[in-house]
């Protein structure tokens, strides 16, 4: 995002819930009254912040959190059961009234590229899984008159992308170069479970590069204070390693309503020469 905002792009950061129910991930604040008792204003501030580092725009769609189920990630867990979600919260809201301002948005905002989770949320939070499922819904709708009446005229973006930062690939490349300069690597034990799956070969289709802006992520990281523990695993390795073993921000190409043959090194690939030729 500092990348593109940098080379003149403008950048709207869409976000679905105000983190209501979120918890403290940093050791430092799990305490602090002031913020439990107020984590929704937190968090907006919070926002407020990393916004300004990065130089986006940025949306609130106004559902409210849908909280971390506990026993979410538990391996045993029968997964044909409903999860215990609170009522009115953003996974339990229909298809179509939690797509509907996302589509208004399109619509008014008019852009080229849409980049979102993957089917699997990233990790399997109730509320990425359904921001995938409403992005989705929104990029296939907002072009369609005939869908979502009342939200303004049709507009298609052209591309759409998933988030495609912690794929097998580029954890081994930076494990392994930890592991060469004799430093602890945070990935050891999660490569150690790790379990390939057929349809991960063919995700990557994009790396875009941007290592001179890893500083300025690494800012807007630690700008969600509640969130985001400074001593923990998102900061172990060192910017001068990541940037010269994985100098990229990556993704997995999902949908393209324009000529484009991965592998790509730009989101924007088709796009510059179909919006010149159309000009």
């Amino acid at each position: 995002m500092a990348r593109y905002v940098n080379e003149g792009v403008d950048v709207l950061v869409v976000t679905c819930t105000g983190g209501e129910r979120g918890d403290i991930l940093n050791p430092a604040l799990a305490e602090r009254a002031d913020i439990l008792d107020n984590i929704h204003e937190v968090r907006r501030k919070e926002m407020d912040a990393a916004r300004e580092i990065l130089g986006v725009r940025q949306e609130w769609l106004g559902f409210v959190d849908s909280g971390f189920p506990d026993g979410l990630m538990d391996p045993d867990r029968d997964h044909s059961l409903p999860l215990d979600l609170p009522e009115g919260c953003f996974a339990l809201q229909t298809l179509e009234d939690a797509s509907r301002p996302l589509v208004e948005l399109i619509r008014r905002e008019r852009p080229h590229v849409v980049v979102t989770y993957d089917e699997n949320g990233g990790y399997p939070h109730p509320d990425h899984i359904k921001c995938h499922e409403v992005s989705m819904e929104a990029f296939e709708a907002a072009g369609d008159p005939d869908r979502y009446p009342g939200t303004g005229e049709p507009w298609q973006p052209l591309k759409l992308y998933y988030h495609l930062t912690f794929h097998k690939q580029r954890l081994v490349a930076l494990h392994d170069a930890l592991t060469e300069l004799r430093m602890e690597s945070p990935y050891a034990k999660w490569l150690e479970g790790w379990v390939d799956k057929p349809e991960d070969e063919a995700r990557l289709t994009t790396r875009v590069p941007c290592s001179d802006y890893f500083h300025t992520r690494d800012r807007a990281l630690l700008a969600h204070a509640t969130q985001v523990d400074p001593q923990g695993a998102w900061f172990k390795v060192p910017l001068d390693v990541q940037r010269s073993v994985w100098p990229t921000e990556d993704y997995q190409l999902a949908r393209s309503h324009v000529p484009t043959e991965p592998p790509e090194d730009d989101l924007f690939a088709g796009i510059r020469e179909s919006v010149e030729a159309a000009s």
